[in-house]
């Protein structure tokens, strides 16, 4: 995609909209900060044969999207994502909205679908999309909802599940709980019977409380050596909390599983803590645990059945526009965003739900 004026009038906007080969989106031309980050026109993306091209009603912000915005860890760089500057200068993963277009070799999904998950830049009015990359959207739950979900929901419920194995009646404490991750993983521990506790800042705890969690520990005031309890699962939803310390708040057979790595060095970011549990974890009774997070419409629609049953509903604690999506990222990188932060593109009167902090 090109950007094409960052500047352009709204009157230029609508015509260019009008004649379909350009649309607004969030841009950024190198690395670095939300002060890279500015609305501008740009060429609609094309499809490719096993894509769908999605109006965008709703995307939403995670700590992966700052990282691509950063380029830090520079891991990510070399991961394919562009050495010296982005490779795709549209920002955004989460997404929700309605399919205009299909691939040739899309069998998953029509026209007219309302779909949410995964899509190569979210932040714009249109976003082209694997189809393995998502699922129909839940008809209880409006497009607000299900642009929070995707990215954070399927990583909570992996962490929870597939690599926490959590079983019925376990106790179970998150760490980073009022979090976009944190706040799915409350809640999906809970519905699957776990009994739950969470670590958040001062003004975060009864949003944690509502999503189910039972005792709520202020990180700013208690000390998690100060905490008067073992669990049989412990995730550690970034942050840098030494090992041995975590280690001293599982059980004898427990599992910590250590869910993303942020404040560690620019070349590898947090990863070096979590190899080092790894490495650790054949030498001790307890189970030390990392992964990374795949990005498949099968997670996408186990998640689903907990959001139609109303299980886990989205904690959106702030909601933009797209022209404010810069200020929306700079909220998170200041740690004042809690629970899901929602960038409305379309129709965002019409698709308000979640919990709000």
């Amino acid at each position: 995609m090109n950007l094409i004026a960052e500047n352009a009038a709204e009157a230029t906007t609508r015509e260019t909209d009008h004649n379909g080969n350009h649309m607004r989106a969030v841009v950024q031309s190198r690395y670095g900060d939300s002060s890279v980050l500015s609305v501008g026109l740009v060429e609609r993306p094309t499809i490719e044969p096993n894509e769908v091209l999605l109006e965008v009603h709703s995307a939403a912000l995670d700590r992966g999207t700052e990282h691509l915005m950063t380029g830090q860890p520079w891991l990510i760089r070399l991961a394919g994502f562009g050495l010296t500057k982005p490779k795709n200068p549209v920002l955004g993963l989460d997404v929700a909205g309605t399919v205009v277009a299909v691939g040739s070799e899309v069998t998953r999904f029509e026209v007219g679908d309302h779909v949410f998950g995964f899509a190569k830049g979210s932040f714009a009015e249109f976003a082209a999309a694997d189809e393995r990359k998502l699922a129909h959207k839940p008809s209880s739950l409006g497009f607000e909802g299900a642009a929070a979900a995707s990215v954070s929901g399927i990583t909570a419920l992996q962490a929870v599940t597939d690599v926490g194995r959590l079983e019925s009646g376990q106790r179970v404490l998150v760490i980073g709980a009022s979090g976009g991750v944190g706040s799915y993983a409350v809640q999906i521990a809970s519905a699957l019977g776990g009994i739950v506790d969470g670590v958040a800042g001062t003004r975060n705890l009864d949003l944690v409380r509502s999503l189910g969690a039972e005792d709520v520990f202020d990180h700013s005031t208690t000390d998690l050596a100060e905490i008067d309890q073992r669990y049989d699962l412990i995730l550690d939803i970034g942050g840098r909390n030494p090992i041995r310390k975590l280690r001293r708040l599982l059980t004898e057979k427990g599992t910590l599983v250590i869910v993303g790595g942020e404040n560690g060095n620019r070349v590898t970011g947090g990863i070096s803590r979590q190899l080092r549990a790894v490495a650790l974890s054949p030498f001790v009774s307890q189970r030390l645990t990392m992964f990374i997070s795949r990005e498949h419409h099968e997670l996408i629609e186990r998640l689903a059945v907990l959001l139609e049953s109303g299980d886990v509903v989205p904690a959106i604690g702030g909601r933009f526009p797209l022209e404010q999506a810069p200020e929306a990222m700079r909220q998170l990188e200041s740690g004042q965003a809690s629970g899901k932060t929602v960038i409305n593109v379309k129709g965002a009167a019409r698709h308000k739900e979640g919990l709000n902090s």
